[in-house]
């Protein structure tokens, strides 16, 4: 059982000043507003319900936290999380690319995030969730362009890949690392941008996904659960 399964909510922010004040890890996953985001992080969180896409796509302002440890498994348990004992934290940033956002909101939208992925110490890396069909948009590229400074990773997900053939797939993972391979720092050498593909229909890449994740964040994944009172393995 992966330590992403964990995951519960914990908060969520509008505003810079609003950011928990814990010290752990964080990662956040980024991406358009259609490009399954919130499908990708129910699927390696194992829960239906975690992240949600707003009805009305775009219009979700809000950074969502999500806890991992501090609490027992499972997003319907009631028990406290206890804020001490969380390990790292999974960060929702809001989906962008749809015009019928007013001008105000992308104006927010776009301090919100750009100040975030930029100056968050706490941030160890970001996901970046691309529709496999039609990556690298010029918002997907402007969140590149504000992290890459940071010399933090960043680990691409290319959703939807069950609607490639096995040509498709070749062809769009060797087109993305072209596109992140073009990227390098003051001194020609390159950032550290890691790409797969990815499918929660078929559940393609779901499992190299959490490997990553889990990596990124430091945690090891050498357990299968916290023993219940018998001493067994609480699968949950």
């Amino acid at each position: 059982m992966s330590k992403l399964w964990q995951a519960r909510f914990f908060t969520t922010v509008n505003q810079l000043r609003d950011l928990p004040s814990t010290r752990v890890p964080e990662i956040a996953f980024a991406g358009r507003s259609n490009a399954g985001k919130s499908t990708a992080i129910n699927i390696l969180t194992n829960q239906k319900g975690l992240a949600f896409a707003s009805k009305t796509p775009g219009r979700t302002q809000h950074i969502n936290y999500f806890s991992i440890g501090g609490a027992h498994v499972g997003q319907h348990r009631k028990d406290p999380t206890i804020v001490e004992e969380i390990q790292a934290l999974l960060v929702d940033l809001p989906g962008y690319g749809y015009a019928e956002v007013s001008g105000t909101a992308k104006l927010h939208w776009q301090k919100l995030l750009g100040d975030y992925v930029q100056r968050r110490e706490q941030l160890a890396a970001l996901v970046l969730i691309m529709d496999s069909r039609r990556p690298f948009t010029d918002l997907d590229v402007q969140m590149l362009e504000w992290f890459a400074p940071t010399g933090k990773p960043i680990h691409c997900i290319l959703t939807k890949a069950d609607k490639l053939n096995q040509n498709e797939k070749t062809n769009a993972l060797r087109q993305a690392r072209m596109v992140l391979d073009s990227y390098v720092d003051e001194d020609g050498e390159g950032f550290p941008f890691t790409v797969q593909l990815f499918s929660a229909l078929k559940r393609i890449g779901v499992e190299e996904a959490d490997a990553k994740i889990l990596e990124l964040l430091g945690l090891t994944d050498d357990d299968a659960g916290e023993p219940d009172a018998n001493g067994a393995p609480d699968h949950s």
